[in-house]
């Protein structure tokens, strides 16, 4: 009887946690194991780069690559998971239910853009959390240049100051006088609650992005909140007004709802508690990767982001994890010691800094062109050869500059 490791999700983690999965199953030379990944279409978005201007050939297919190495994609949402029985229930395109049995589960599913209660978000803004999204946006900004020159058309507002606000706000100048022209009055603000710009990056790069967003012409308003957003604008938490005819939220993440189903504990982005194989303490054979798992990335207290940086090791552990306990191999313990982090600012450059208290190592067009290198080729899928992708899907392959 055939077994089943049933992966949901083919992002980053998803798609390496099948590829380190077939791989464990031809070491252990075993013909009764299937490997099924779950998502609603057989693509990989590289959302690191759904900020950018140009967002064609972004979400590369993935058959041929699962077919090289014997993975089954099933089209489908996840819609629940019953560990309990293990089993989960998969929705359709069309809105087909179907169940599904696994012997081995793994939730790689990512995590969403966080929406608060803001009045007017969800409304009147725009964001870049995934690729439909980004399309909508790109095509708003193209139509702004049909509308009367006013204040308000030149002005973007990016609500939220962390690297995807940063990276967002950085590349907006260039990009409306592109839309509008050279000659336009742009102005793009960048909005964030915390005291200071990119917050979860620490002091020592905050005067390198300042500088650079500074002659990027993006403005940064610091200590301040947006408490509403409206056809024509937003009003802060202070009361200041800006008029603003597009909004970009890009306040943060939070993991995908299915995580809430799997028993155990949860930390405040609502991630599931993994041990050092990335099992879930309270969920019989299940493993939980990428965005939706609260891991340890070392013994210094570190914690994995979500990150594609992160989600590519964490999917290849997982992925081995889960099929190694059914085909008796080893297991491996996850482990991230190395962290580094590579932004994009515009026409000013890149910054890329290295350890976890983001220590600079290279700036402006260097640190550009290691950053193109990153999200156009390392963290792209591979070709489709059997065995090429063997040989970078075990679970001690780590991708770093």
């Amino acid at each position: 009887m055939t077994q089943q490791i049933v992966i949901a999700g083919s992002g980053f983690a998803g798609l390496w946690a099948a590829l380190s999965a077939a791989r464990a199953v031809e070491l252990a030379s075993r013909t009764d194991v299937e490997v099924v990944v779950v998502s609603p279409s057989p693509t990989l978005v590289v959302r690191p780069r759904l900020y950018e201007a140009v967002i064609e050939n972004i979400d590369p297919d993935l058959l041929a690559l699962f077919a090289a190495t014997g993975v089954r994609h099933m089209a489908g949402r996840v819609e629940s998971i019953r560990s309990n029985r293990h089993e989960i229930e998969v929705v359709s395109g069309d809105g087909e239910r179907s169940t599904l049995g696994y012997d081995k589960f793994v939730l790689a599913t990512g995590s969403t853009l966080f929406q608060p209660p803001v009045p007017g978000l969800a409304e009147f803004s725009f964001n870049v959390d995934q690729l439909a999204n980004a399309k909508v946006l790109a095509a708003h900004l193209l139509a702004l240049a049909t509308r009367p020159a006013t204040a308000a058309r030149n002005t973007v507002v990016v609500a939220g100051g962390g690297l995807t606000g940063i990276e967002t706000a950085a590349e907006m100048p260039q990009r409306l006088r592109g839309i509008l022209g050279k000659e336009a009055d742009i102005r793009v603000v960048v909005i964030e609650q915390a005291p200071g710009i990119g917050p979860d990056l620490g002091p020592v790069p905050r005067p390198v992005i300042e500088a650079a967003l500074a002659e990027c012409g993006v403005e940064i308003v610091t200590g301040v909140a947006v408490a509403a957003i409206d056809a024509n604008g937003i009003t802060t938490s202070a009361g200041l007004r800006i008029e603003a005819a597009t909004v970009v939220w890009t306040a943060g993440a939070r993991a995908n709802p299915l995580a809430a189903q799997i028993p155990g504990e949860h930390d405040a982005q609502g991630r599931v508690h993994v041990d050092p194989y990335l099992r879930a303490s309270q969920a019989a054979d299940v493993f939980v990767t990428g965005d939706v798992a609260h891991a340890a990335t070392d013994d210094q207290g570190n914690v994995a982001l979500m990150s594609c940086q992160h989600a590519l090791s964490l999917g290849r552990v997982a992925g081995h994890n889960a099929a190694a306990e059914l085909l008796g191999l080893p297991l491996h313990a996850y482990s991230q010691p190395k962290y580094v982090t590579c932004l994009d600012l515009g026409t000013w450059g890149a910054l890329y800094t290295e350890g976890w208290d983001r220590q600079i190592s290279l700036t402006r067009q260097d640190a550009k062109n290691l950053k193109r290198d990153i999200t156009t080729q390392w963290i792209y899928p591979p070709a489709a050869d059997r065995q090429a992708v063997f040989a970078i899907a075990n679970p001690d392959y780590v991708i770093v500059p």
